[in-house]
């Protein structure tokens, strides 16, 4: 091992390397230095100068260009190479495992493969040793990380997501636990793109807490610490009893000054950006979160420090504080949006004309450009996104990076939804809300994007996806995490999607969140009552009224409220039946999901046996504080 270390890297990246005491890093970045050969090794510190070396070499490399804007760089990926490979995305497992629907592969023979493909992958790279933080310094949260990888595209994109700490490494030695990733551009073609996407592959070993990521470079399959780290933080958390969760972290201002903090999990382009980035509000994640038990009560940190986000649709008016930041001197890097010719940047959905020409993920382009299958190029990818650290924002909460978290004080489930649910209902209790508002989350497809408009896709948690354990247990730890707390967050489910069943017009406004938020805050605190009805509790008239007129400045009518808050039965009837009909196809699921849907339907039903299919919300009349 040290033969390697000492032949492979220059004196001063070896003395880097040996000032952390800890052997099994150093024998992990010895067998991947023989394995994938690169030409040279970069040891990278906290040092500025050392970040500074990463962030010239994505230039120098080719892997980014400059901008017209102080900071900010351009990546492009293959034009076949823009989102998740989730067909060559596996969980390796030992024989006799079974993960349900999720992807497998043997765990032997996906090791085997995975090594094969790496061998000598890094002929002719630099490859780039990194030393990051999934979560807080110092924090009982976080889980240390080492990353390998050649691409100074992806190196540079994890100085911005995540904390630096190769100092924490050299503070803990020997008893460091960490995760591993190992991850290879392969060879580049004249773009500087990954070539052999044939033998693109990512794979994730839990038992060696390994993550392998080989001839691609988009974000999604390639920075290893952000997807691709839930699966083996997820398997860890089920072991040790805390969750990993696909959920912002907000901050919503209250009375006198006061700032509740909520979690929310919503399916893709189902509202969470927005959510996270609400005007008026603070941010303290928008895409994964910690959460522990501590003194009874729930705490999160937020897994990153920065942004990888889709970038499409953002604008002034919907975005002003991303709209100012992408617009303002910082360290961005943007992937697969259009360059003009004066090195400005455009994107699907951005004000203003689209230019008639540039250069993109496909070369050079202009209005009309088609490609080989005879389809239309857009300006950008669908999927472009862009990087940042959180400092650039201007609503960034001030706890981002407190070692103790945030106490949770409510937790929100959000799908797309035009014909079910309410724009905002709490919960009854904790097992309700994790059965009716989590693991029955739906999202609907859209006609631009995701295939046939209006079908319904299941997303327990907005984390099937990224599971590595089976659902039923997933599900089971969700429930058992709400069991002794003293002081348990409230559970809501929000809606911004509901149309009029008769215009087909959206019942809600974009800015009306606001609002919905104002609310489930007062509800945290016992400050505003509810009514209860068979599904949940929704809020009062003339609290919404009040609300409306104090954070918009617009009034709020009866006859909309009744429409929002009506209860539709047969839709949720119906809702009940594709819940259960899916849970009783996979093992494992608790018997508490089936006795709380059923118990559901029967207040269902009896309500519907009252007052007919669709119930105006003042026929329950009980207000509860």
């Amino acid at each position: 091992m040290e033969k390697i270390l000492k032949n492979r890297l220059n004196k001063e990246n070896y003395e880097k390397l040996s000032a952390i005491d800890n052997p099994e890093l150093r024998r992990f970045v010895a067998k991947y230095v023989e394995l994938c050969n690169p030409d040279r090794v970069f040891v990278c510190t906290d040092s500025p100068d050392d970040i500074k070396y990463i962030r010239e070499a994505a230039v120098r490399d080719g892997e980014e260009s400059g901008l017209a804007i102080d900071g900010h760089t351009v990546h492009f990926d293959n034009y076949h190479d823009q989102a998740r490979d989730r067909e060559h995305t596996k969980i390796l497992v030992p024989k006799g495992v079974a993960l349900g629907p999720i992807k497998t592969i043997d765990r032997e023979e996906g090791l085997r493969e995975i090594h094969e493909i790496l061998k000598d992958i890094m002929k002719g790279h630099e490859m780039y040793v990194r030393f990051f933080c999934l979560g807080p310094i110092g924090s009982e949260f976080s889980i240390l990380c080492v990353q390998l990888t050649d691409s100074s595209f992806v190196a540079h994109n994890e100085d911005l997501l995540y904390r630096q700490a190769y100092e924490e490494f050299v503070r803990r030695g020997a008893s460091t636990r960490f995760f591993k990733f190992v991850h290879s551009q392969g060879e580049l073609d004249e773009r500087k793109t990954s070539k052999n996407l044939d033998k693109r592959r990512v794979y994730i070993d839990l038992q060696g807490e390994t993550v392998y990521s080989a001839n691609t470079q988009y974000g999604g399959n390639s920075i290893g610490l952000k997807k691709l780290a839930m699966r083996l933080a997820i398997n860890r958390a089920s072991k040790e009893g805390w969750l990993c969760e696909h959920m912002l972290i907000m901050g919503v201002h209250g009375p006198r000054g006061r700032v509740t903090y909520f979690t929310g999990a919503f399916p893709s382009l189902c509202g969470k950006t927005s959510t996270a980035m609400l005007d008026g509000e603070n941010i303290v994640g928008d895409d994964i979160a910690y959460l522990r038990k501590k003194g009874g009560e729930v705490r999160a940190v937020n897994v990153e420090k920065g942004i990888f986000g889709i970038i499409q649709g953002i604008n002034s008016k919907d975005d002003p504080i991303l709209w100012a930041a992408l617009h303002s001197p910082g360290e961005i890097i943007f992937s697969n949006v259009l360059v003009t010719e004066k090195g400005g940047v455009h994107w699907i959905g951005k004000d203003g004309e689209v230019p008639a020409r540039g250069f993109n993920h496909s070369g050079e382009w202009w209005i009309g450009k088609k490609d080989a299958a005879g389809k239309e190029i857009p300006c950008s990818h669908p999927n472009a996104r862009f990087t940042l650290d959180m400092k650039l924002l201007g609503n960034l909460d001030p706890k981002l990076d407190d070692p103790k978290g945030v106490v949770v004080g409510g937790i929100v489930y959000g799908g797309r939804d035009s014909d079910t649910s309410v724009p905002v209902e709490e919960s009854f209790d904790w097992v309700h809300g994790i059965i009716t508002k989590g693991a029955s989350l739906e999202s609907e497809r859209t006609a631009a994007v995701l295939g046939k408009e209006g079908a319904r896709e299941s997303n327990p948690m907005s984390n099937l996806d990224f599971l590595s354990i089976p659902i039923g247990r997933y599900i089971q730890d969700n429930l058992d995490f709400g069991k002794d707390l003293k002081n348990p967050p409230l559970i809501f489910g929000v809606n911004y999607f509901l149309k009029d069943k008769n215009t087909g017009r959206f019942l809600n406004e974009m800015a009306d969140k606001k609002v919905w938020y104002k609310w489930m805050e007062l509800r945290v605190h016992g400050e505003v009552g509810a009514v209860d009805r068979p599904t949940g509790r929704i809020p009062r008239y003339e609290d919404l009224k009040k609300l409306f007129k104090e954070v918009l400045g617009k009034k709020y009518s009866k006859g909309d409220y009744v429409k929002q808050f009506a209860l539709r039965v047969p839709e949720h009837l119906a809702k009940i039946d594709r819940i259960m009909k899916i849970y009783r196809k996979i093992p494992g699921t608790p018997e508490i999901v089936f006795k709380v849907l059923e118990e559901q339907r029967q207040r269902l039903m009896d309500a519907r046996e009252r007052y007919g299919d669709y119930i105006a919300p003042d026929k329950f009349s009980a207000s509860v504080g």
